[in-house]
């Protein structure tokens, strides 16, 4: 590493060393065993699961509802160590179909501008990043269970029931039959003691939603379900964890609403469409999330026959390789996605034909999807389980969802769906002037 310049001139690196690792030979033989990426040119789409698309004409689907969030991390305090805090913003945007004709083409859209949208439900969060804890807390560990239990438990406008309460129906399947329900829940570590610990539903007391430790009696939330705890450093901060956190709760808010649904009109589940911004699954430490969530779509689509969902994303691995390949597929075509081909081709690696790929994280298949339009979408649709070799007649209305994901294009940006575009345009934490705004508001506040 250079020393860093301050009174005296920076540093500069070798401009010859670099002959010393050419010539090793140990370098050499690594490179020679290394596997050389598998170039576009020469992928073939023959061997691979491709199906036709064909327009749902009776679409059933009345309405539509996206999800997303965004998050925005600020220095408070410069200096070393520097004080920071995260600002999150979460929506969810419901609109029906009629509200969107002839809107799909429009090259710019200002929401605000769109009064035929209803507005967004907005759901805003703060949490300690570095050198902040609550009053009453002894950490930022513990600052943050604090404060994201209260986010869960604030009662919305018009919601019977805190997320909190549904956290608890969703972690313990309360949406079953009494004798079917889950009476505890493993945490892998208290938050106190470390000890895996049960977090049983019958003593969680009805409104903290928290209950002693069997090891250590220090107080267990229920939002340690989460597993957030584990990967804060009260030192270091709690940045590895503000992404997780972002998806954990769009997905939450999900959950919330299919609640909702279910508790006063599931005929709703054959009228309305859900989008969540990228894949459908939990990751990093909330990861354990997806085994419930399995539970629940395969509940909703056994016993109410659809759910209309769709995760949509917009980079990555899975996006690029879209583009690379999306000239391989015709207009109206799908490539469902199986472990051969992920694992060939964009994932580097043997493939593993013992579990399907992310079976530990996603609660839906992949697929590539061009349209009669030419614009080409990574789509997750929902599964009660997954496959290593998913096929058509496994992805449950897959025709309908096509057909909603096509029409509602928009071209406000490369392969756009107008309700997440929408959805991240209302949600969304700019850099600037978002952000020097909210840090000029923090240092006001923040003491």
């Amino acid at each position: 590493m250079a020393y860093s310049s301050d009174r005296r001139p920076m540093e500069g690196a070798s401009k010859t060393s670099h002959r010393y690792v050419i010539q090793d030979e140990t370098v050499k033989q690594y490179l020679s065993q290394v596997a050389p990426r598998i170039k576009p040119s020469d992928i073939s789409l023959s061997q691979h699961i491709l199906i036709d698309y064909q327009e749902c004409i009776n679409n059933p689907i009345e309405s539509f509802m996206a999800f997303d969030g965004g998050y925005q991390e600020i220095v408070v305090e410069p200096g070393h160590p520097s004080a920071a805090l995260c600002f999150f913003q979460f929506g969810a945007l419901h609109f029906r179909r009629d509200d969107l004709e002839g809107l799909e083409k429009i090259p710019f859209i200002d929401p605000d501008d769109m009064a035929r949208l209803r507005q967004m439900d907005r759901l805003k969060l703060v949490l300690p990043l570095r050198n902040y804890v609550m009053a009453t807390e002894s950490s930022i560990t513990h600052s943050i269970r604090r404060t994201l239990q209260a986010f869960f438990a604030i009662p919305r406008k018009g919601d019977a029931k805190s997320m909190l309460d549904t956290l608890r129906w969703f972690v313990f399947r309360q949406y079953l039959p009494s004798n079917q329900q889950l009476p505890s829940y493993t945490l892998s570590q208290c938050p106190h003691c470390q000890e895996r610990v049960e977090l049983k539903v019958a003593q969680l007391h009805p409104t903290t939603y928290s209950m002693p430790c069997s090891n250590c009696r220090q107080e267990l939330l229920l939002i340690d379900v989460l597993r957030l705890h584990e990967a804060i450093d009260d030192e270091l901060g709690a940045g590895g964890i503000m992404g997780y956190v972002t998806t954990a709760i769009e997905q939450l808010i999900l959950v919330h609403f299919i609640r909702i649904i279910l508790d006063n009109k599931p005929t709703l589940f054959k009228e309305i469409f859900f989008f969540k911004d990228g894949p459908l699954g939990f990751f990093g430490q909330t990861v354990n999330m997806h085994k419930p969530m399995l539970d629940l779509v395969s509940f909703v689509q056994q016993k109410y026959h659809s759910l209309y969902l769709v995760g949509l994303e917009k980079s990555g691995a899975f996006v690029e390789h879209a583009k690379e390949i999306s000239h391989l597929l015709k207009p109206g075509q799908v490539l469902l996605l199986d472990n051969d081909y992920i694992y060939k081709y964009i994932t580097p690696g043997k493939a593993d034909n013992t579990e399907p790929y992310a079976h530990t994280s996603y609660y839906g298949q992949k697929l590539i999807f061009k349209t009669p339009e030419e614009a080409v979408y990574v789509v997750t649709v929902p599964v009660p389980k997954l496959s290593i070799k998913p096929t058509a007649s496994s992805l449950k209305d897959l025709q309908v969802l096509l057909t909603n994901v096509a029409r509602l294009r928009c071209d406000m940006y490369d392969n756009a769906i107008m309700p997440i575009a929408l959805a991240n345009k209302l949600v969304s934490l700019s850099n600037r002037p978002s952000a020097g705004i909210l840090q000029r508001f923090a240092q006001g506040r923040a003491t």
